[in-house]
């Protein structure tokens, strides 16, 4: 499994960037180079966090590539001026929307995911979660719930006044500098787990545990009364899960793991 995990990673690292910016975002460069620098780690997608005003068809809930069209997209605070003047070419149905952060790694060991996960939910990114491939591909996907998504006009006609334009890129821009800070987390947090071998505990109340990863006192013990390792049962009882999923690199068309750019309704 170790060489299948380091082709794995070598043919992911020599892939093009496939998306639509074509390159990673200036604010988690660091990030990613510090996980695509360790052996047991490797990104495979990627967003810091955008602003963006999509128009798509009318009459279409699905926001998929081919029924919407881009009217505006900043990875950076942006200014309402700029969102007034893009609103102007809606043909369609207007939807403002804030995205944070959304980072896949693929992990070498369970460990190592189960490690990202909580250093991740420490830094606030609550909605994030791992899964384990048919193939043995271990995804760890870094998600927050802290979003926005505001309809702003329909059949072209814009539906709202400048001044909550003004007010929505106020509190866009408010999210955006919460993201970045919780990025900066994550990132501190996972350099320190890196270099002391420290896993830490998310820090939450009463977080939600699949049926599945429920981890009892009997399970713990052997016949013997020893105790097992809870990391094997934790992997014993993923393997009698039922349904699995096979994450490979973006931009592979074998991939179960749509392109960043065409699964939007995945980060809301």
């Amino acid at each position: 499994m170790e060489k299948e995990f380091s082709r794995w990673k070598k043919q992911c690292l020599k892939k093009l960037d496939l998306s639509k910016k074509g390159s990673v975002d200036e604010d988690i460069s660091h990030l990613v180079s510090l996980i695509n620098s360790r052996e047991r780690f490797f990104t495979t997608s990627s967003c810091s966090g955008r602003i963006i005003l999509i128009d798509r068809v009318s009459g279409i809930s699905d926001i998929q590539k081919q029924n919407c069209h881009w009217l505006f997209v900043s990875h950076q605070k942006c200014k309402p001026d700029d969102l007034i003047s893009a609103l102007e070419r809606s043909n369609g149905d207007a939807v403002f929307k804030f995205e944070p952060f959304v980072l896949h790694v693929q992990c070498r060991q369970l460990d190592d995911a189960q490690m990202m996960h909580s250093v991740a939910i420490n830094a606030g990114f609550r909605n994030s979660g791992l899964t384990v491939g048919k193939l043995g591909k271990i995804m760890m996907a870094v998600r927050s719930t802290h979003v926005l998504e505001v309809p702003l006009s329909h059949n072209g006609k814009v539906l709202v006044e400048q001044e909550y334009i003004h007010f929505l890129t106020e509190l866009a821009n408010q999210k955006m500098e919460e993201n970045l800070r919780r990025i900066q987390r994550f990132y501190d947090n996972l350099q320190s787990a890196l270099l002391t071998q420290n896993f830490p505990k998310p820090q939450i109340k009463d977080p939600p545990i699949s049926e599945d990863l429920q981890v009892s006192p009997h399970d713990l013990e052997t016949e013997n009364g020893q105790r097992n390792n809870p990391t094997l049962v934790y992997q014993r009882r993923r393997k009698q899960g039922k349904k699995t999923l096979d994450n490979s690199c973006y931009g592979d068309s074998s991939s179960s793991i749509p392109e960043l750019e065409d699964c939007l309704h995945l980060f809301t």
